[in-house]
């Protein structure tokens, strides 16, 4: 059986020194670079300086050793929270086995070239929709909690709040004190923002930052931030500086307000003049509710002021000898035709009674019917419908009587 490859294997493991050994000739390999970044903290030493070099989209740092004499001849002034651009070589301390880049050269960027990287960013940040108007989203007219997100006692701070409880006592605060200055600012910026928009209660978020030169404002000119705020779903207002001051985070934040003291003052209403405001609307619509009573009034008073509405039954009273003349006059028509009518009715039941049977038979006549075995009966009209033994009847005026037929009469 053959042994495994050093390394590979528990049984044949690797020493740390030939780990360290490898590791810093992979690394020897990569040759010179160029870095760019913040300078979160630097030692000064007798011979060297030993820096910690951070980026500042991101929770990343570097170790970073250079000459004194590099730092101390710099062409600017290198302080904790300078951009700057390190050239240097990639090493891996074997004894220590630590990572570090060996600078030498050192470049600060100058203003000029951090505005034209921000105006490229800005043109980008426009071109996908982050500055849109319509995307902006309107602050609650009464905010439950306001999300501050400002420097630890800051001017910025007490501005907000003071201001904004002076307007509405009532109004809370969700404070986030974070860095707002220097190559963590944007990290923990960031982690507030997220945490105020998860937060349900939070109906605003307030960034408040006092004035400051361009260098102190550049961390709220950065791209990671700037997309951050473009992905809270909580209305952000942001205060960066003062009325000159314009960061990028400006241009994304849902509304910009000229500095902390008028961010608070957008966020909430001033209760006083929202009273004096309610106390107006209150005086103008009693008054206007008195003068549409007033109208109808005088509309109501124009309306009974005239004749039909003043005499109602004027027209009535106007009308009443026509209407009993017409009265009369029909009821005198309806009579004579009643009249009429009657004597007509009186002729023709004369003539009905002295042409029917009945008169007939008062004068001596008789209705002879034969009655069959059934008891049905016929008008009796031939001698031959009555032979002897024919039961009949005998109609006369005043009533009938039955007979018994013994046939026909020879005498006759």
């Amino acid at each position: 059986m053959t042994e495994p490859e050093q390394g590979k294997s528990p049984d044949n493991p690797w020493p740390v020194r030939a780990v360290a050994t490898r590791v810093a000739k992979y690394i020897d390999r990569l040759g010179t670079v160029w870095v760019e970044g913040q300078i979160a903290q630097m030692n000064i030493r007798p011979t060297v300086v030993f820096i910690m070099l951070r980026d500042p989209a991101a929770d990343m740092s570097l170790s970073v050793i250079c000459p004194r004499d590099l730092v101390v001849n710099a062409p600017v002034r290198l302080t904790e929270g300078v951009q700057v651009i390190m050239h240097g070589k990639p090493n891996f301390h074997t004894g220590r086995g630590t990572f570090s880049l060996r600078v030498t050269e050192i470049r600060a960027v100058g203003i000029g070239e951090l505005l034209e990287r921000i105006l490229r960013l800005r043109k980008l940040l426009e071109a996908e929709g982050l500055f849109d108007a319509r995307l902006k989203r309107p602050i609650p007219f009464l905010p439950n909690t306001v999300g501050l997100i400002t420097g630890r006692a800051s001017a910025a701070e007490r501005d907000v709040v003071s201001v904004a409880q002076s307007r509405w006592p009532a109004v809370q605060f969700a404070i986030r004190n974070t860095a707002v200055q220097g190559p963590t600012t944007v990290a923990q910026v960031v982690e507030a923002l997220r945490d105020l928009d998860a937060d349900p209660d939070v109906d605003v978020i307030v960034l408040a930052r006092g004035g400051g030169d361009v260098d102190a404002l550049l961390p709220f000119s950065d791209e990671t931030l700037c997309r951050a705020i473009a992905a809270c779903t909580t209305p952000v207002v942001s205060a960066i500086g003062h009325e000159p001051d314009s960061p990028l985070c400006d241009l994304v934040a849902d509304v910009r307000a000229a500095t902390p003291t008028d961010a608070a003052k957008r966020i909430v209403p001033d209760a006083a003049a929202e009273q004096a405001l309610v106390s107006d609307l209150r005086r103008r619509s009693a008054q206007a509710l008195r003068n549409w009573v007033r109208r109808e009034q005088h509309v109501v008073g124009q309306l009974h002021s005239r004749p039909v509405l003043a005499q109602p039954l004027a027209a009535l009273t106007a009308r009443a000898d026509e209407v009993h003349r017409a009265v009369t006059a029909a009821r005198r028509d309806v009579t004579r035709l009643i009249a009429t009518e009657t004597d007509r009715i009186e002729h023709v039941s004369a003539r009905l009674a002295t042409l029917g049977p009945a008169a007939t038979l008062t004068r001596g006549y008789a209705v002879v019917q034969a009655v069959s075995a059934s008891g049905e009966t016929s008008v009796l009209r031939s001698t031959d419908d009555a032979p002897a033994g024919t039961r009949l009847r005998v109609r006369v005026a005043d009533g009938a009587v039955t007979a018994m037929s013994e046939g026909l009469d020879e005498a006759h």
